[in-house]
């Protein structure tokens, strides 16, 4: 999967593109070409390696034997580069000691079809080709694409979508031909992550565990991949959910991914606030499709979630350094996202997910928990009023959730994953949970309180490293002993890298290293299983010696949350906590160095660049800060 957006190419691991399933080049969910065959000298090559050598661009390298004295080695090398941007080019190497004329075939075709539409199994057949300029094209009622090649080709084949050359490649020498891949009337494709105006830093990381710098540069491009500009407001870039299926802006999935991105620059969270503010209603909402909770809940609103994420980013974004102007500019859309907050619960206590009448969730009152207390830090820091309201209200939710939403059982308790409209608690055990560990960044490199008590924390964690949830993988949707578990289950017992980064971070901070440093290890494990190009989801399938995480067939991959939650997983390990308005940056390194020595460099701080080191001892030093960035306390 080739990606840097719009453009998309999918192949098999053969690189013969022959129309089969989602196979092509697509440019804004189009697919522009779905068949790319080629043939040397009347045969395919023989594929002997499939490689991504970035995350928008593959590399096919395969052989042919073209002289009979050769005896059973390859003598010509045939490499394909394949990019998301439309360019495929062909290399002949001959190892041959002396010249070659080789002929080359490629038959081209496509249907022009929706990606939805290839996705849902409607196919088409392929459209006719015409002989256009030194290629070919194709026109539809979606349009036209068009395919041309340099050096031009000696034959054109409308009829049967085929371009031929007589390529003469030198003894020992090359020859190569470069297909490009054009949506007609459009120009070459511009794409976020390779301009001037990408707004993620290019972090380094190193250490004794040789994953750790992979994990960091995969999780880099592919965030870089996903970069999709606002038409509108061409200065402002947010994150698509993932590819193939979710290449558009998912509110709650752009702003989760923009916060575990923080340390990468605050200018992608800038630009998805922006971005989200100017779709926002007038009652406050930040509109949002539903999604399935699993069995045990009806499907949750998203909505609900990026509503009260908007204002929790922009304040933590301010610690990480936004610039006031810009927390200034986006203020009002925050305070808007506060009273929805506030009119919503109204003389109540608990937040229902979705109005009205929903379920009370526990993750619904973990993001509300969170938005009130970071929102009044925020009014506060800006001067604003409501602050102690929604503080007050936040007390009143701990209180009342301490008691009403915890299952006593004998072995702890558990917290409930949720209560019925008619009050009947829901009791299940399961990776929603874990929002509950993500309290939020207040000032002075203190974290916000959380909904459960110490002993309630200390049952917790517990369970998200028991054997139930913790799969040796990363952290189960759903526990293996409840109702309707299924470890292909997206919200039933799937590995959700998201919540498993959360539970890292979660576990760390409130002092459950061991716990953490399992699920930590766990997920770099099924990292390098990907080629560290991490799935959205995997099979929640038990670890086992010799064993390897199964994909799952409808994750996305790339996924913005998934590329996030690498930067988050290596984060944590040095415990950053900034504070730029104080311009002072507190540590809180995970004490154990589960991964043994690390360090991370090109990070960003008060927007200038920030290194740190953690040791095998687990004490952190700051190797970079920008001027009059002072260690906190």
């Amino acid at each position: 999967m080739c990606v840097s957006l719009p453009g998309l190419a999918v192949s098999s691991p053969e690189g013969q593109l022959i129309g089969r399933g989602l196979e092509g080049f697509y440019r804004a969910g189009r697919r522009l070409l779905s068949r790319c065959q080629v043939r040397v000298a009347g045969r395919e090559p023989l594929v002997a390696q499939a490689r991504m050598t970035a995350a928008d661009e593959v590399r096919f390298v395969g052989t042919l034997r073209v002289s009979p004295q050769s005896g059973p080695d390859p003598d010509v090398v045939v490499e394909r580069s394949r990019r998301a941007d439309g360019t495929e080019r062909i290399t002949l190497h001959s190892a041959v000691p002396r010249p070659l004329r080789l002929p080359v075939e490629v038959a081209l075709g496509t249907d022009l079809a929706d990606l939805g539409a290839i996705a849902a199994g409607a196919s088409a057949p392929e459209l006719p080709a015409g002989v256009y300029d030194s290629g070919l094209r194709w026109t539809g009622p979606p349009g036209a694409s068009t395919v041309t090649a340099d050096p031009p080709p000696s034959d054109a084949l409308a009829s049967a979508g085929l371009l031929r050359w007589d390529l003469d490649v030198p003894p020992g020498g090359s020859a190569t031909v470069e297909l490009k891949v054009r949506l007609d009337g459009s120009g070459p494709m511009r794409t976020v992550g390779r301009s001037a105006t990408n707004p993620l830093a290019s972090a380094h990381a190193r250490g004794d565990d040789p994953r750790v710098g992979p994990l960091l540069r995969a999780g880099v491009e592919d965030l870089q991949a996903l970069l999709v500009r606002d038409p509108a407001h061409p200065t402002d870039t947010h994150l698509a959910a993932g590819a193939p299926w979710r290449c558009g802006l998912a509110p709650a999935d752009a702003l989760a991914a923009a916060r575990m991105t923080l340390p990468l620059g605050t200018a992608l969270a800038a630009g998805t606030l922006r971005t989200l503010a100017r779709t926002q209603r007038a009652d406050g909402l930040v509109p949002g499709p539903r999604r399935d909770a699993g069995a045990h809940l009806p499907p949750a609103c998203t909505g609900t979630e990026a509503t009260l994420l908007f204002p929790a980013l922009l304040a933590e974004a301010r610690r990480w350094g936004l610039l006031e102007a810009e927390v200034a500019e986006l203020l009002p859309a925050a305070e808007r996202c506060l009273s929805w907050l506030r009119t919503t619960v109204g003389t109540g206590t608990y937040l229902c997910d979705p109005q009205p009448g929903g379920p009370v969730r526990c993750e619904t009152q973990a993001h509300a928990h969170r938005a009130a207390l970071l929102g009044a830090d925020l009014l506060d820091a800006c001067g604003r009023p409501g602050g102690e309201a929604l503080r007050e209200w936040a007390r009143r939710l701990r209180a009342a959730f301490r008691e009403e939403f915890w299952a006593d059982d004998l072995g702890g308790g558990r917290p409930l994953a949720g209560r019925l409209p008619d009050g009947r608690p829901v009791a299940h055990l399961g990776a929603s949970a874990v929002h509950l560990l993500d309290t939020g960044l207040l000032g002075g490199g203190e974290l916000a309180p959380g909904l459960l008590d110490r002993v309630q924390t200390e049952h917790l964690a517990r369970l998200l490293g028991g054997p139930a949830l913790d799969s040796g993988w990363g952290l189960r949707g759903l526990g293996t002993k409840e109702p309707g578990y299924n470890p292909f289950g997206h919200r039933g017992g799937a590995v959700r890298v998201h919540e498993s980064a959360l539970a890292v971070a979660g576990l760390a901070a409130a002092g459950y290293e061991k716990e953490a440093g399992s699920l930590l290890k766990g997920v770099l494990g099924a990292a390098e299983a990907f080629g560290y190009r991490l799935p959205e989801m995997y099979a929640g399938e038990q670890r086992t010696d010799g064993s390897a995480p199964v994909p799952h067939p409808a994750a996305c991959r790339p996924a913005a949350t998934a590329a996030g939650a690498g930067i988050l997983l290596l984060t944590t390990l040095a415990g950053i906590r900034p504070d730029a308005p104080a311009r002072t940056v507190t540590l809180r390194p995970v004490h154990s160095a589960p991964l043994g020595e690390i360090g991370l460099s090109g990070l960003r701080v008060a927007g200038e660049p920030f290194a740190v080191r953690v040791s095998r001892l687990g004490l952190a030093m700051v190797e970079e800060a920008g001027d009059g960035l002072q260690l906190g306390v």
